[in-house]
């Protein structure tokens, strides 16, 4: 069975620092890329980050950069995203996803992930 299981969120003061995990399970992981998207209330949902392992590629929404890191360890099947610096506009629930990197043209496009985690959420106050 495959499954992404998204962990790590919370609630955390303006300027602070969570850092997501996403374990994946049931599909050979090298062979996927990673994508971290966001849900705000009441708005669509919007790219984070990306990272492919097997052909190095590796982007952030520009909201994001210089704020937030993705990394992933192979050993353990799980991505990660240190997000620092977090600002009240970064509150949403946080999903993690698995796109095939040989097929994935548009990074940022939902659509081309297969698998989906089930989110995690995280609320920064002002």
């Amino acid at each position: 069975e495959v499954q992404l299981q998204a962990s790590g969120g919370g609630l955390v003061q303006a300027g602070g620092s969570l850092r997501l995990a996403c374990a994946a399970s049931g599909f050979t992981f090298d062979d996927y890329a990673i994508g971290w998207f966001r849900q705000a209330p009441g708005k669509s949902r919007e790219a984070v980050s990306y990272i492919s392992s097997s052909d190095g590629r590796l982007y952030y929404a520009p909201y994001v950069k210089g704020r937030f890191t993705v990394s992933s360890d192979n050993a353990k099947n799980t991505v990660y995203l240190q997000m620092n610096s977090l600002k009240p506009e970064d509150t949403a629930v946080y999903y993690c996803a698995a796109a095939d990197p040989t097929r994935t043209t548009m990074p940022f496009n939902p659509d081309e992930y297969r698998y989906w985690g089930q989110g995690t959420e995280v609320t920064v106050s002002s």
